[in-house]
């Protein structure tokens, strides 16, 4: 996707009469408004957390017709939401797409990563557009597969990472590949991350908490009773959970409430991943567009240390990038669980306060930092803290409002439909095979590197990667196990499993 050129080849491939994206020079930008599409119908898969609010917006340019969760609770409460269109229920997707697959047109995936891609490919394949939260997938390859199949099939496609639509982080995006802050030199993206449980030995079963209790008494009729009682509460809690739908295709566990479902997923190699998987779709989505951050060579990790069954409680890593035609080789170095780079590289340039998470561009002539997320603000400074004034007349996409779209949020989903009503995949920013596939298999790959470095204040061992192949092309002298099923996982449990021949299309 192409972020700076002629106004005339702009005017060519990005004007779409009524799709709401217009040319802006410098920081102006005249506003379009694009209606709601009449007559969308819409299912929600995982309606919960963000889920919740991923349907409710959606549901602002179309009817909600179905809605699936898991959890049943979860299910129940979000149908109140939608009183006024009286969407069927479900717990299991599959029942949902066998009833109602001829009668949606577009789906939101909001669940746990490791069911993304199943769900997601169900609904491309038989035509419908997909909105699907980050990130994308929870392993590269399956990244690469969803953006084929968008393509092929040719429905609209949008990934969750809602800061696409700021005018800001476009706009910053622009300015950096139109050279603002000269040649490209370092990256540095760094996140709050984890605020769940991460870290060794944190699951737990009833044999497991049966030998814990043995520690506490050797009375025989005691730990009967206590054995017994929390058995009591796990099933009692299970009956709320549809837990064979929420495994999916993972392998299958024992259900244990609060350490899986509902938000403690996200740090189990098995359903989620990490902290990188949780932010970096929205902390690292402008230097990726700015810097050309796709085809990495090599990454490596050091960890606190993990059991290959949960994230590490914190990890730095390191990918290397090749030169390209836009910038010369650059290494990326991405920081979790509040690590910041050096004090001294923010004193440098007369940034006072670095925040908890952002991402800083050292250029040849200054930098660009974000102190948040998702770039909604960014400054261009040269050493000493100067300001770096913009490049003027630098063109830029705005993305499409409304009364809405204030919140940026129900702005990535006005795009998404904007692209639908149009017919125009390509005016989504965060599409599937153009943005969001790339971007998602560039940050998985770091959870490689993570899990070849289990070993506490150990850097690992270092991966070196085709990107264009989805190869590890040192895979063989690995001496960590399992690195290959990170790539191209195979799913459990009866589900259709990826016809990997079909990445021979994309090189």
């Amino acid at each position: 996707m192409g972020f700076q050129t002629s106004r005339r080849d702009f005017l060519k491939t990005s004007t779409i009469a009524g799709a709401g994206f217009l040319v802006a020079a410098g920081s102006s930008a005249k506003v379009a408004r694009a209606s709601a599409l009449e007559g969308l119908a819409i299912a929600g898969i995982g309606v919960g957390g963000k889920g919740a609010s991923d349907i409710q917006q959606a549901g602002l340019y179309g009817k909600v017709v179905a809605l699936c969760d898991t959890c049943r609770s979860t299910l129940e409460g979000q149908a109140k939401n939608f009183k006024d269109t009286n969407p069927k229920l479900y717990t299991d997707y599959r029942e949902l797409f066998a009833e109602m697959m001829d009668k949606i047109d577009a789906v939101t995936v909001s669940t746990p990563d490791h069911m993304h891609t199943i769900i997601t490919a169900t609904a491309i394949k038989a035509g419908k557009h997909a909105y699907t939260q980050k990130p994308l997938t929870r392993t590269i390859g399956e990244a690469r597969y969803l953006g084929y199949l968008a393509r092929k099939h040719g429905v609209c496609t949008q990934m969750g990472n809602q800061g696409s639509t700021l005018d800001a982080m476009r706009r910053c995006v622009a300015q950096i590949k139109a050279g603002v802050i000269g040649e490209i030199l370092k990256v540095h993206i760094w996140t709050n991350r984890p605020i769940w449980a991460q870290g060794p030995d944190r699951d737990m079963t009833m044999a497991k908490f049966a030998e814990e209790c043995k520690k506490e008494t050797d009375d025989a009729d005691e730990l009967k009773e206590l054995v017994e009682e929390k058995r009591k509460q796990v099933e009692e809690a299970k009956k709320n959970v549809d837990w064979d739908s929420w495994i999916g295709v993972a392998p299958k566990r024992e259900f244990w409430p609060g350490i899986y479902h509902d938000f403690q997923w996200r740090g189990w190699w098995d359903f989620g991943s990490g902290s990188l998987g949780d932010m970096a779709c929205h902390t690292a989505n402008m230097p990726y567009g700015a810097c050309d951050l796709k085809f990495p060579t090599e990454v490596v990790a050091e960890s606190s240390g993990h059991d290959f069954n949960s994230f590490p409680a914190a990890s730095k890593i390191w990918f290397q990038f090749p030169a390209t035609d836009n910038r010369g080789a650059i290494v990326v170095t991405w920081y979790d669980a509040k690590v910041k780079p050096d004090a001294a590289l923010f004193e440098k340039y007369g940034i006072e306060k670095p925040t908890d998470s952002g991402a800083i561009i050292i250029g040849s002539k200054g930098v660009a930092y974000s102190p948040d997320d998702y770039a909604n603000s960014y400054e261009l400074r040269a050493e000493g803290g100067e300001r770096i004034k913009e490049i003027d007349g630098v063109e830029w996409r705005k993305a499409p409002e409304d009364e809405h779209s204030g919140n940026f949020d129900a702005r990535n989903k006005l795009e998404w439909v904007t692209a639908i009503k149009e017919n125009k995949p390509e005016l989504c920013w965060s599409n599937f095979p153009d943005f969001a596939g790339p971007l998602t298999e560039t940050i998985l790959l770091g959870n490689l590197a993570v899990w070849a470095a289990p070993k506490e204040g150990e850097r690992g061992e270092t991966i070196k990667w085709d990107a264009k192949k989805l190869e590890v092309t040192n895979l063989a002298d690995l001496k960590t196990p399992g690195v290959a099923e990170l790539v191209r996982p195979e799913y459990q449990n009866g589900y259709e499993k990826i016809d990997w021949s079909f990445i021979k299309e994309t090189l």
